[in-house]
């Protein structure tokens, strides 16, 4: 048994350096992609028109037309092919035009507000009325609330005590820092949850609950200090529209007037809201285009940024930042007339806001999809609610086509590796294609999986995706989905460094003799501890 151990051992070293071979670096290219990513860059142009220009782009909104028109024709102005708006159901569109909040009693005081994304305004006028600190997080909370919120505005979040930074806001990773990330992370999975309770569905009976009781408006609480605040709602299906209007309070205003319940001089509020439906159309689109291949043939290799965000500012580092970044290193190739053996494609994804409804839409369009739970009402659900849960995977004809694809969707910080996911026979060529770029701080690859964008679904079902490392700067500690997302916040290098790795990355990809090594095609896990309750 040590023999067998031994040579398997030997194999598998001997094995890893003729994958890395196969997938050479062409560092001639490489120099190219520099001169045009450092030298001629309009990485920055790009993100100052998604924002500076378009603004804030909520699916389905008339800015987010905008931006899907501009992007589309920017990819044509570069010479790309195929440039397309790729569409998929998503529902209402909806676009602030004015909002403000005012404490009238027991003094008179402005407030920081901003309505939730997909609830009705106040018509244009204000409404006011006493303030009542009702929380409630499930059904379960309505019966102590019930006949004591008719004529009230409802405050939802239950009052905390604040806090203070123990961090600095703005950071790099260290040295130290990345090495820790190359751990690999075992798998944990439960039996899946059959909830059909999910937050819009909750939003939903909330606000059958409220509009039931007379209640004028509910009110939460921003989930960070400092003033900031957020607006994201997904009450965004058609039909499924509340009729009572919702508010944010930066979260200082919000606990002055909680405090102030507790005494003998109750607060009066003041509330207004003006806000637009869009319902032309309910699709929203993903926009795709191409370098196409010279063989292998309907092979492809893909990188991909969400384009949507939210409405409290321009959506600058989440995720002008890293759409800035693809249509850079499509730029990039183009501009050097590249002719790669697979297809290069760009996509801009759509509706990422509210669940990855544009990736995943892509995913069960052209790659493979997953059985029905056979249950009715789960299956009613939109798709990202019960994708994980159902088994098993059925590819679609095109599911071995795409052999890379790479995400950008971490903030403004430039790139500092990439997470391999787990794929420990990817790791060795990574690390190759990032030696490079040594010198300019990108050189971890991770084994960790990451969460949260627009790869996931792509690893759902065996494709290989893959997330970028960045630097965090101030993305998670006060920009993300927050009311001051702007161009101010974006690092010029840093993305333009970001823009010259995925440009050679896809290079790479889409040049090497063979495609990027696969996981085995998930199928339905057991549970890792058989006897949890």
């Amino acid at each position: 048994m040590r023999l067998a151990a031994l040579l398997s051992a030997t194999a598998i070293a001997f094995a890893v350096p003729a994958v890395v071979s196969a997938q050479a670096v062409d560092r001639v290219a490489i120099n190219r992609i520099i001169d045009q990513g450092f030298n001629h860059s309009e990485v920055m142009e790009t993100a100052a028109w998604l924002t500076d220009r378009i603004g804030g782009r909520m699916t389905n909104s008339p800015r987010m037309r905008q931006a899907e028109a501009w992007t589309q024709q920017r990819f044509r102005d570069w010479g790309l092919s195929n440039v397309r708006a790729d569409p998929f159901e998503f529902g209402r569109g909806w676009s602030v035009v004015r909002a403000s909040a005012r404490m009238i009693e027991p003094r008179p005081l402005d407030l920081r507000v901003i309505p939730v994304a997909w609830t009705p305004g106040t018509d244009g006028g204000e409404i006011s009325g006493e303030v009542v600190v009702a929380p409630m997080t499930n059904p379960g909370d309505f019966a102590a609330w019930r006949g004591k919120l008719g004529g009230k505005i409802v405050m939802m979040t239950k009052p905390d005590t604040g806090s203070e930074p123990t961090e600095p806001f703005f950071r790099r990773w260290t040295d130290e820092e990345l090495r820790d990330r190359n751990t690999y992370v075992l798998p944990n999975h439960s039996e899946p949850s059959t909830d059909r309770l999910g937050e819009t569905e909750f939003a939903l009976r909330l606000d059958e609950f409220l509009a039931e009781e007379g209640a004028l408006a509910w009110v939460r609480m921003s989930y960070r200090d400092g003033g900031l605040l957020h607006g994201a709602g997904y009450t965004h299906r058609v039909g499924a529209t509340p009729t009572v209007p919702g508010f944010e309070l930066a979260a200082e205003d919000y606990r002055r007037l909680a405090r102030l319940s507790k005494t003998d001089a109750t607060p009066i509020l003041e509330l207004m809201s003006e806000v637009r439906f869009h319902d032309e159309d309910v699709n929203a689109y993903n926009v795709l285009a191409d370098i196409p291949g010279t063989d292998r043939s309907g092979e492809y290799v893909m990188a991909g940024a969400h384009f949507d965000s939210w409405a409290a500012s321009d959506g600058a580092v989440d995720n002008a930042a890293g759409t800035a970044v693809v249509m850079e290193a499509a730029r990039i190739l183009r501009a050097m007339g590249v002719r790669p053996k697979r297809t290069i494609r760009f996509a801009l994804w759509n509706g990422e806001e509210q669940g990855l409804h544009g990736s995943l839409a892509y995913v069960d369009k052209y790659l493979a999809t997953r059985a029905p739970l056979g249950d009715p009402e789960l299956d009613a659900l939109p798709n990202n609610r019960t994708w994980r849960q159902r088994w098993p995977i059925q590819p679609r004809p095109g599911y071995g086509d795409l052999v890379a694809y790479f995400n950008l969707d971490n903030g403004s910080g430039k790139i500092r590796g990439i997470n391999a996911e787990g794929n420990i026979a990817a790791a060795p060529i990574f690390e190759a294609w990032l030696e490079p770029f040594d010198s300019m701080g990108a050189s971890t690859v991770s084994l960790r999986p990451s969460g949260g964008t627009d790869h996931v679904y792509m690893q759902t079902v065996g494709i290989p995706g893959y997330q970028f490392i960045q630097d965090p700067l101030d993305y998670g500690s006060r920009l993300h989905h927050t009311s001051i997302d702007s161009y101010d916040h974006l690092r010029p290098a840093d993305l333009r460094q970001a823009a010259v790795i995925l440009a050679s990355f896809l290079l790479n990809a889409a040049n090497s003799d063979e495609p990027l090594p696969r996981m085995p095609m998930p199928t339905r896990p057991r549970p890792t501890d058989p006897f949890a309750w």
